[in-house]
């Protein structure tokens, strides 16, 4: 898939990495010197539960093609329940994806502990081939107003049109 410009699609993926275990475990992968794809944003948070859904939404606003959350294994939180409250949130916050238009796939959640290098090479390639084989976001499409001339004339002909003929 290609994008306007004609060069291939490259997808632009935010992870959110714990930082007692997926973070550790991007860092081991660095230091063994592994190859995975380059797509990837990240976001040191102390605890997989402290990704707000609104940091989820953000993402996929501000462009995003795919969001990554990786946390301890279940049981082995470093803040005992954190990745309970994590997969909790992300079930429901995949449904609310799906409910704005946005396939429930391009949110991700994985258990990767300090140890395993290798699984987050592998779960970051993976999860790239699969965002590159959706294409573009779907919010990629639709604007949200950063450009303050466009809202102006938006607010213009709104208040033109609440204005009474004659008046």
């Amino acid at each position: 898939m290609a994008d306007e410009s004609g060069s291939p699609f490259e997808p632009k993926i935010v992870a959110f990495c714990c930082n007692w275990c997926t973070y550790a475990g991007a860092d081991l992968a660095g230091g063994m010197r592994l190859k995975y794809e380059p797509n990837f944003v990240t976001v040191r948070v102390m605890c997989s539960a402290r990704v707000s859904p609104h940091f989820i939404i953000r993402a996929f606003q501000e462009g995003a093609d795919g969001v990554f959350i990786g946390g301890c294994h279940i049981g082995d939180c470093h803040y005992v329940k954190g990745n309970y409250i994590t997969a909790k949130r992300v079930a429901i916050m995949k449904r609310l994806l799906e409910f704005l238009g946005i396939p429930k796939e391009r949110l991700h959640l994985v258990w990767i502990a300090a140890s395993e290098g290798d699984k987050y090479a592998r779960e970051v390639d993976a999860f790239t081939e699969k965002v590159r084989a959706m294409g573009p976001s779907p919010l990629k499409q639709v604007r949200f107003w950063k450009d303050a001339t466009v809202s102006k004339k938006i607010y213009k002909s709104e208040a033109a049109a609440e204005t009474p003929a004659g008046a």
